[in-house]
């Protein structure tokens, strides 16, 4: 799962998959913007076929936020 999220937010981000740890923190270590992150959820949502609360979302910091969700609801 975990391969999965970073491969695609690396595309979406255009930075090296190797810089994308599960403890990386979306805006302080990724340096991505608010726009950044609502186009990497879309897609998440896409790839996942899942959709996610506002109420999640505002909780995850982390790569690793959204790799546990995901793999709590497959």
């Amino acid at each position: 799962m975990f391969e999965q999220v970073r491969k695609k937010i690396a595309t979406l981000l255009g930075i090296d998959e190797s810089k994308i740890k599960m403890q990386s923190r979306f805006t302080e270590d990724l340096k991505a913007d608010s726009l950044d992150i609502v186009q990497m959820l879309i897609a998440l949502e896409d790839d996942f076929g899942v959709e996610f609360s506002d109420d999640e979302i505002n909780n995850w910091k982390t790569v690793g936020d959204i790799v546990k969700y995901l793999e709590n609801i497959k």
